[in-house]
């Protein structure tokens, strides 16, 4: 294995399976999916942590439309990423995979409160941890939030699952002829304004050395393949 630690960012999108118009917010068959895939990862022995957007229930609006102020639909969306996480983690541990739920958000009865050294702990333990509630701050995506825990924990790797093959010069769902990259630098990804994440993601892993793989999720067998060096995805380091 050519990773020991991984960070798993999974879109709440995603989370729709490949039916973007349910209107279930979750799609179980998808996240049975994803927690088999999880599942063989960590029989490997390789230590994952997750981080879960929660755009499939509630995503942050502009305030002119909705009458919603940005801070007030950030923490709705915080709040979003923990029923997400919550769904994940009781899919796991019907798989035998023993999971601890850490918020950002004070929510005792909940999810353990995020504690670093708590983290790496359990994932020494070899326990998944889902890390839940955004940075806990409004303005900041989930995805800066997923930089931020692979940084602190110390992860080799940040893997992106999408309901797409990897990063691509336009939205591949909208315009069928977009062409993939399978390889490209964080600078290029800012310049060209490409909408993987965000550029303050981009930047903290820029400035930290950790790559991210963008891949499908949705495809069984893609998480294991990307972590073992396989040509799944694109790869932006």
């Amino acid at each position: 294995m050519i990773y020991k630690r991984i960070l798993l960012k999974i879109s709440g999108e995603a989370l729709l399976g490949n039916n973007g118009e349910s209107f279930e917010p979750l799609h179980y068959p998808t996240l049975l999916q994803y927690a088999q895939d999880i599942k063989d990862v960590v029989d490997q022995g390789i230590e994952v942590a997750i981080v879960i957007g929660g755009g499939n229930i509630f995503r942050g609006s502009n305030e002119s439309e909705t009458g919603i102020e940005r801070a007030h639909g950030d923490y709705m969306g915080m709040l979003a990423t923990v029923i997400n996480g919550m769904a994940m983690q009781a899919i796991l541990e019907k798989q035998g995979v023993i999971t601890r739920l850490q918020s950002a958000i004070s929510m005792e009865e909940l999810a353990e409160p995020y504690i670093r050294r708590k983290a790496i702990r359990h994932l020494q333990k070899g326990r998944v941890v889902i890390f839940t509630g955004g940075t806990g701050n409004p303005y900041f995506t989930t995805d800066t939030a997923s930089v931020l825990r692979a940084i602190e924990i110390k992860a080799n790797l940040i893997l992106k699952g999408t309901r797409v093959n990897g990063v691509y010069n336009e939205d591949p769902e909208k315009n069928k002829n977009a062409v993939q990259y399978h390889k490209i630098s964080f600078q290029e990804c800012i310049k060209q304004e490409l909408k993987i994440m965000d550029a303050t993601a981009f930047t903290l892993c820029m400035e930290n050395n950790l790559p991210i793989i963008v891949f499908n999720m949705n495809e069984k067998g893609n998480l294991l393949q990307a972590i073992t060096g396989k040509a799944i995805g694109t790869i932006i380091q």
